[in-house]
């Protein structure tokens, strides 16, 4: 199902200067390695593996202390230091909170308060106090977390599969960025968001700055990547793949990643493998559908993102989960639940340092199967290309960049496949797929919310 464009207003915002010189980098091309960089082996399909389909649900905006505060068995605290030294104790905060946060990477330089000679290197983790604030939020707003009772689907979901507290965004700063690491592990060094849109749609004249080595801001490439992705590497594999996602950015809506990518959004699967609203996933998987690899991106109100003043989130993550667990397709299934960036809210740990671009800071992952080991936080980092890896590994498809090449697999530590597939639980608080449905049809018409700091 296709939505017709209409224009909407446009919402920009400033960057902030990490450093005053100005370094150029690299064009929109392929990622290639450095010279002397040795060849990375070649994905290899795991003939004993028993998943043939691999279903990645993309959440938006929340650190791992913000949602699993006090989880046990993981790492986290209930408390942070601000930049002049002084302790906060986290507050409850609900998930439906009216504001939001910078998360850019002026908002992960600031809280990561480094002190190396890169920016945002060895962070001090203490400086959440200096971050931009949405219209509204009150004073040291990011030291927050949502109460468990507000989000208790998802402890549920960790409490009977796979919980890992150590998964770090594969970069530092927001979601049109994030997004491209879902589908292709990498950005063309590109940082934060587009001026003008989410993509190709936009034009030539529609840039996105990027990063240099030195973590500073070079010059600025179209927004309409071409990079490999996973869809088409799948296509080539003869792998089926569905994108399930809102409108596109000039119905406004965001957050489909494809839409930044030149050759799906110039070819024929961007009108038969890019499906919005998301919610014909249900309707697909109702009707015995389902492809090898999916992705399922929210609407705004079903995001978790902050600034939304609603919390429908848990309750469309339930419904997907439930339908994919009560249908026939569920001993052959990997649900990976990720949230795409840390939103700004305050988390303890520090991202290690791997390139100019990441890691960001630590989001959720939360990791059912009927091949999932039961009730395990899992310790191993990973990153969201750790995902992309596991669809690799999977599929026999090789890998497009240095981060999926260098992410650890979940295959290792979050399953077992030589354990007798457990049989599937229905989760308590999903809604009815009509009410998704109506849902999705109502959100066509809707704007970003005025409380946003971004187009993400």
């Amino acid at each position: 199902m296709r939505f017709k464009r209409v224009a909407q207003p446009i919402i920009c915002v400033a960057l902030a200067a990490v450093a005053p010189a100005v370094t150029a980098c690299s064009a929109n091309a392929p990622f290639s390695a450095p010279p002397g960089t040795p060849p990375v082996p070649q994905a290899r399909h795991d003939s004993t593996t028993p998943i043939k389909h691999v279903i990645f649900i993309i959440q938006e905006n929340r650190s791992f202390n913000n949602l699993f505060m006090g989880y046990p068995g993981a790492k986290t605290q209930n408390y942070g230091y601000d930049s002049n030294g002084y302790k906060i104790v986290l507050q409850a905060e609900n998930l439906a909170e009216p504001w939001d946060l910078d998360h850019f990477s002026s908002g992960f330089f600031a809280s990561c308060n480094g002190k190396g000679a890169l920016p945002g290197t060895r962070c001090r983790m203490n400086g959440w106090n200096n971050v931009v604030l949405g219209r509204g939020a009150p004073k040291n707003a990011p030291y927050s977390y949502v109460p468990e009772a507000q989000v208790d689907q998802y402890w549920q979901m960790a409490k009977q599969y796979v919980l890992g507290d150590r998964m770090f965004a594969s970069n530092l700063d927001g979601s049109f960025i994030a997004h491209q690491y879902i589908v292709a592990a990498y950005a063309s060094r590109a940082v934060d968001s587009a001026y003008g849109a989410w993509g190709c749609e936009g034009g030539s004249g529609d840039n996105v700055p990027t990063l240099t080595d030195q973590r500073t801001y070079g010059t600025p490439i179209v927004a309409c990547f071409n990079n490999p992705t996973i869809g088409s590497e799948a296509d080539a594999a003869g792998v089926t793949w569905r994108f399930y996602t809102g409108a596109i950015f000039q119905d406004g809506g965001i957050w489909s990643s494809y839409q930044a990518d030149r050759q799906i959004y110039k070819g024929p699967d961007w009108t038969t493998r890019v499906i919005n609203p998301p919610s014909e996933f249900l309707t697909d998987v109702g009707h015995g559908k389902l492809a090898n690899i999916t992705w399922i991106t929210p609407t705004y109100a079903n995001s978790d993102h902050p600034g939304q003043t609603t919390s429908g989130g848990p309750a469309w993550v339930t419904s997907i989960v439930n339908a994919v667990g009560e249908s026939r397709f569920w001993k052959s299934s990997a649900i990976f639940i990720m949230w795409d960036d840390w939103g700004g809210w305050f988390d303890p740990v520090k991202p290690p340092f791997k390139d100019y671009d990441g890691l960001g800071f630590r989001v959720p992952l939360i990791v059912i199967s009927p091949y999932a080991k039961k009730g395990y936080v899992t310790h191993v980092q990973y990153e969201t290309a750790s995902v992309v890896r596991f669809m690799e590994g999977t599929f026999g498809l090789p890998p497009m960049a240095a981060a999926d090449s260098r992410a650890n697999d979940p295959a290792i530590d979050a399953f077992d496949y030589l354990q007798t597939p457990r049989p599937f639980k229905r989760f308590a608080g999903a809604r009815p797929d009509g009410y998704w449905v109506n849902l999705d049809r109502g959100s066509r018409l809707q704007g970003r919310p005025a409380s946003f700091i971004g187009d993400d």
